[in-house]
Order: structure tokens, then sequence, then C-alpha cells
């Protein structure tokens, strides 16, 4: 089974990066239509610091690396974002420490630890038009590939970022039930949840950055 090296996280981690601080005024329009529209700019600060400190964060392990990340997201976003982006970050670094690659399978596991972990800590589920509701289907689709042996990371990754797109449109006309945007009531209705957008965003990112072509559908 292919395995995801601690080389291809860092890749990763700076290719996100690129990508939350680029959509800055994008993410916070969106969240403007029915939120308080901060959710870019409350992103950008936590990861505009992990791009600073990117040369210096400790890179022994994936774990110690999301660890790293973790405190400076929790320490620098504000509102619920950060704790929320900052315990995904956290759970994930839990199950690879100590650990320079990591398979499919214990990939599937991490990212069940993060989501596990913003449910507990927000009380989002799926269904609530938040961040979930692209992370879980994406979660999905590496465990898919993972049981049914998929050796290519490149088809896991395509997959995973068309189920975070699917996300967009399917969650668009629901009514929020957690986060800023559920204080709207239905006026949340028909707009994009900026979580969500920003989780497909950063996978289309991580395809062009590890040379997976594909037709992106978000911006």
């Amino acid at each position: 089974m292919s395995e995801i090296t601690i080389g291809a996280v860092e890749r990763a981690v700076r290719a996100t990066t690129t990508t939350v601080l680029r959509n800055e005024q994008y993410f916070s329009d969106l969240d403007g239509v029915a939120g308080d529209g901060d959710f870019g700019a409350s992103l950008s600060a936590g990861f505009r610091v992990v791009d600073k400190d990117f040369a210096e964060l400790d890179k022994s392990s994936i774990g110690a690396l999301l660890l790293k990340i973790s405190m400076i997201i929790t320490r620098n976003v504000g509102g619920c974002s950060g704790p929320i982006w900052g315990t995904g970050f956290m759970r994930a670094a839990m199950l690879s420490k100590e650990k320079t690659s990591v398979t499919l399978a214990e990939l599937e596991e991490m990212l069940t630890a993060a989501i596990d972990g913003i449910q507990q800590r927000g009380g989002a589920k799926l269904g609530d038009k938040t961040l979930l509701d692209a992370l879980i289907p994406v979660r999905d689709t590496v465990k898919e590939h993972a049981a049914s042996g998929t050796a290519d990371t490149a088809i896991v990754l395509s997959d995973a970022t068309a189920a975070a797109e699917e996300a967009i449109e399917h969650t668009k006309d629901m009514v929020a039930r957690r986060g800023r945007q559920s204080f709207t009531g239905d006026r949340s209705i028909g707009s994009l949840d900026p979580g969500i957008v920003a989780i497909a965003t950063i996978l289309q990112d991580l395809c062009t950055e590890f040379g997976v072509s594909r037709a992106a559908k978000a911006a």
C-alpha cells in the first residue's frame, strides 16, 4: 500500500498555507454573506505565523509537525475557528507521533480522530453545514481506497477533492445549524459555508502541488 512521507506532508502544509493566505479576502467575503465576515482573516492570522516560522518548526516526525501547527493555530486564530482547526491538527498529530510516513489506513485514522475532536469541540455533526460536511466525505473516500488497497495516492487525492467539491453544492441550500451562519437561521439558505469551501480549495491546490490533473470547481 502506498505511504505518505513526511516530505509530502511538509509540501502539503506549505501549499495549504499558500492557499489560505491567497484566499483571505475570498473566504471572508463568503463568511460575510451569512456570518461575521472574518473567517478568512482569522484563519490567515494563524497560517501567516506557520509561514513565518516554518523553517524552525519541528519536522522530526509527522506528528511533531502537526502538533506545532496545532499550537500556532490555536494561539493565533480568533473566534471559533482557532479551537476547531487547532483541535483537528492536534488529534491528527496524536496518531502520527514519531511517524515519518503513514499508510492510507493510518491517514484515515488521523482524519477520523480530527473529525471526532472537532465534533466534540464544536458540537457539530454531518448535515449542520460546517467544514465537517466536507471532511467526513473526504475521510470516507480515503477509507474506501485504503480498504480496496489503492496504491496510487494521486487517485485518492483526486477523489477526495471531488468529494469536498460535491459538499459545496450539496450543502448550499441547507440551513446552517452550527457556527456563525447558524445565527442567521433561514438566511443561511443559498449561501456557501466558508469552511467547506476552504477544505475544497485547499484540496484543489494540493492536486496542483502534487501534479494531479483535474478540473477545479471551487475558487
